[in-house]
């Protein structure tokens, strides 16, 4: 390498910039600082800059693309505050991997759009830009495919999707349905009669259900009818009219009980699928009725799907470095 290119070379290595941000609202500032500067903390590690706090004012300081990073996110989440979110965390966290791939996205677009609120007023929205995807995809059509790996939200929302259409009086009914496939190990005799016999692999939706309408109205409505949580097998022979049905853990149906199951919907119904085809629990993966299903309705156009991946896991953080591990050994065998 000649002196002149080494010289040049130098004058490319980008240096690190400052940028300063004041704010009007001194309350608005603090609950975006977070409690003890947690998200100001935040920030930093997952920007890698420093910033420097001071009153309504901040200086950010790292190398150009992680100031612009934190400078949009920070504006952003403190719009979000003026406009009464609460700004938790994961909004935080959410935020940075939304801003990092979509540098023009809209955080309020997402983070603003209420599927639900729960029974203790806590806001269901979605977290990432494929949960909005998913929300969008929902609600414009009547069969939407949701297919990822595990909690990225996609019972959990489709779950608050179809507690939310019984509210607003646009169902009749919620269904909600999985097949009853033992995940990997023999479970062997289960005492009880059916309903005790098939509620552990029913289990799931009933957490979601209750979180969202609180025990006591939960069993209420399964008592009434309302809603009705049971096993694939059930399904068959029925219409299912007016109604929000849920079939959840798609990738353990076999091709025969998916084709069942979408040839159950009737009038003024909405289905929702989903599953993780990473993790089929068949004895031959290879007739998972969810890959079947992928391949063969992925061209029409009134039926929705929406793939998620480790970046839209709504869990501990440490379940997206998991996935990653997980994925990268598959890609080596």
């Amino acid at each position: 390498m000649t002196l002149n290119s080494a010289r040049q070379g130098s004058s490319n290595i980008m240096k690190a910039i400052q940028e300063e941000i004041s704010f009007k609202d001194n309350q608005q500032t603090n609950l975006l600082y977070g409690e003890h500067n947690c998200n100001i903390r935040t920030i930093e590690h997952s920007c890698s800059v420093t910033i420097k706090t001071r009153g309504t004012q901040l200086n950010i300081e790292g190398m150009p693309h992680s100031v612009e990073l934190a400078g949009n996110l920070l504006r952003q989440l403190y719009a979000l505050i003026g406009r009464g979110h609460q700004i938790y965390s994961s909004d935080v966290a959410f935020g940075i991997q939304i801003l990092e791939s979509s540098p023009q996205a809209d955080l309020a677009k997402i983070f603003l759009d209420k599927v639900y609120v729960t029974t203790e007023n806590r806001i269901i929205s979605p977290k990432t830009t494929n949960q909005k995807f998913y929300i969008d995809e929902i609600r414009n059509k009547d069969i939407v495919f949701g297919i990822g790996p595990a909690g990225t939200g996609k019972t959990y929302l489709a779950v608050a999707m179809a507690v939310s259409a019984l509210a607003s009086g646009l169902v009749r009914s919620i269904i909600l349905t999985r097949p009853a496939v033992e995940a990997g190990e023999k479970l062997g005799f289960l005492p009880g009669d059916l309903a005790n016999k098939v509620d552990p692999y029913l289990r799931p939706i009933y957490d979601a259900l209750q979180d969202m309408l609180g025990l006591e109205k939960t069993a209420d409505l399964i008592e009434r009818g309302v809603i009705e949580v049971a096993p694939l097998a059930f399904m068959r022979g029925r219409t299912l009219s007016n109604a929000f049905v849920i079939l959840d853990e798609a990738q353990n149906t076999t091709r025969e009980q998916m084709k069942m199951f979408l040839t159950r919907i009737g009038f003024d119904s909405q289905a929702i699928i989903t599953g993780d085809v990473t993790q089929v629990d068949l004895p031959n993966k290879e007739h998972s009725g969810l890959l079947q299903a992928e391949k063969l309705l992925a061209q029409i156009k009134d039926i929705g799907f929406c793939h998620f991946d480790k970046a839209d896991v709504v869990r501990h953080p440490l379940v997206q470095k998991i996935i990653h591990a997980y994925e990268q050994e598959q890609k080596e065998e």
